[in-house]
């Protein structure tokens, strides 16, 4: 039906009115599909930086203390594992207690490494989530999971939804965008920061990748100096005439709509972004607090300080990673190596919201694809010492933490059994988690929807529960 057929078919009263509502929505999204949209609810969060610890990060070394597991050190499994599970050097392994000290942090008395000494001084803005449980502990469909809701199939990515959801602050720049991000080994993949279904124009934007590092992060070819930008419109003009041209001669082209908001955006970007991403313009003072200059904390300082900068300029879903957290041998050099490399610029990132005013209204999100074992894993087979040892790939309980953006600070949700294996209270799985995330950007989960090949498919798909008790 057109639109007359569809109004004569509603006819008057409040359906007609609802359905002219929709028609014009539809209508907008169709000439400025980054626009601002309104929200399901008042939202607790204008906006989210998610920063993803690539790898698996360890619970019990890192936020999980578990005591009987310090004491019992060295001791058998005392828990079984899964039936169908195979790691490497299982046959060897034994109870391996936590590698740091842990202390008592903040008013609230969390007890977090003393690996993570500048981020303990946050520790009454986290929230910290110990129940959380993933689908499987392997890492390419682990990370396909934590970043898109799927484990096997190509699925939009969380901020690609965050920015369907809800549009851009800023028309000048990318809804959505990720920061040297890994696009290779260990589960990366372009996928993670991709629209699948969704229209192009919410894909993320990279900038640069992990291989290139945040100092060379940049839009590849979003300049042309050769043409000046006067000359520049009119090119773009006749171009952006002739793909709509095509596209009203051939109906729907979602490649070709792509194509024609990409351009667009394309033009509009090169006069804000190059000075949004040019951190010379960072005091001194700035620059140190985020550790740039330091060998270990250069890179992911900068990622923390390029997300505080987008976050400023109205970018609604940035994300950060930090590689290399998967320890299966060495974890006691490998850890306290990944922590020195986040932590200060992770603290740094906090004090610089609050004092810009925009932590309140900003989500913080921390997570691996999963966590690690309790026990290790002996990789040369009974013939290693423990300075060699690792631990193994854990989805049926770790931790992730939430802060800013309407999340209780100072407390944590959630309980591991004894040993930190297995989340046993308060659960929660991928699914809520994203579901969490979404209502504090003011979107309920099960209207977010998209129709695709006959059905409406959602982030998290027929699953998942907003975590209310987190809610501040």
């Amino acid at each position: 039906m057109n639109r007359r057929e569809l109004l004569k078919h509603w006819g008057c009263g409040f359906g007609a009115i609802a359905l002219q509502a929709m028609l014009a929505e539809r209508a907008g999204a169709k000439t400025d599909p980054l626009a601002p949209k309104p929200p399901h609810h008042p939202p607790r969060a204008k906006r989210a930086i998610f920063l993803w610890m690539q790898g698996g990060p360890s619970q019990v070394d890192l936020f999980d203390f578990k005591p009987r597991l310090a004491r019992r050190n060295g001791e058998g499994i005392p828990y079984a594992l899964p039936s169908n599970r195979s790691m490497p050097g299982v046959a060897y392994s034994k109870l391996m207690g936590p590698i740091a000290d842990f202390g008592r942090a903040g008013e609230s008395g969390l007890t977090i490494t003393d690996m993570l000494p500048h981020l303990s001084r946050h520790a009454d803005d986290l929230c910290l989530l110990r129940g959380m449980q993933a689908d499987s502990e392997a890492h390419a469909p682990a990370v396909r999971q934590l970043h898109t809701g799927a484990t096997q199939l190509v699925r939009p990515s969380l901020g690609s939804w965050a920015a369907y959801g809800l549009g851009t602050e800023n028309r000048n720049l990318p809804a959505f965008v990720t920061i040297a991000p890994n696009v290779s080994g260990d589960g990366g993949s372009v996928q993670l920061f991709g629209n699948a279904f969704l229209p192009a124009i919410y894909q993320g934007t990279a900038l640069g990748n992990s291989a290139t590092g945040a100092e060379q992060a940049a839009i590849g070819y979003l300049e042309d100096r050769s043409i000046p930008a006067e000359a520049q419109r009119r090119q773009l003009d006749l171009i952006q005439e002739m793909n709509r041209s095509h596209l009203e001669r051939h109906g729907d082209d979602s490649g070709m709509e792509g194509v024609i908001e990409s351009f667009e955006l394309a033009f509009r970007m090169q006069a804000e972004v190059p000075h949004l991403i040019d951190l010379r313009g960072e005091s001194q003072a700035t620059r140190e607090l985020y550790g740039i200059g330091e060998k270990e904390t250069d890179d992911f300082g900068r990622q923390c300080l390029l997300a505080r900068r987008l976050a400023e300029g109205g970018v609604r879903f940035i994300q950060i990673t930090s590689n290399g957290w998967d320890s299966h041998a060495n974890i006691r050099s490998a850890h306290p190596a990944r922590c020195r490399s986040v932590d200060k610029p992770i603290a740094a990132l906090i004090h610089d919201l609050k004092a810009r005013g925009l932590f309140d209204e900003t989500l913080l999100i921390w997570s691996g694809e999963f966590g690690r074992t309790p026990h290790y894993q002996d990789l040369q087979d009974g013939a290693g010492d423990a300075d060699s040892f690792g631990r193994g790939h854990n989805p049926y309980g770790f931790c992730a933490w939430l802060a800013g953006g309407g999340v209780r600070g100072g407390m944590a949700f959630g309980e591991t059994d004894e040993f930190g294996f297995r989340a046993v209270q308060d659960k929660v799985h991928m699914h809520d988690l994203h579901a969490t995330i979404l209502h504090l950007l003011g979107l309920d989960h099960e209207r977010l929807t998209y129709r695709y090949s006959g059905r409406e498919f959602r982030l998290t798909d027929v699953y998942g529960r907003v975590v209310h008790e987190i809610v501040a």
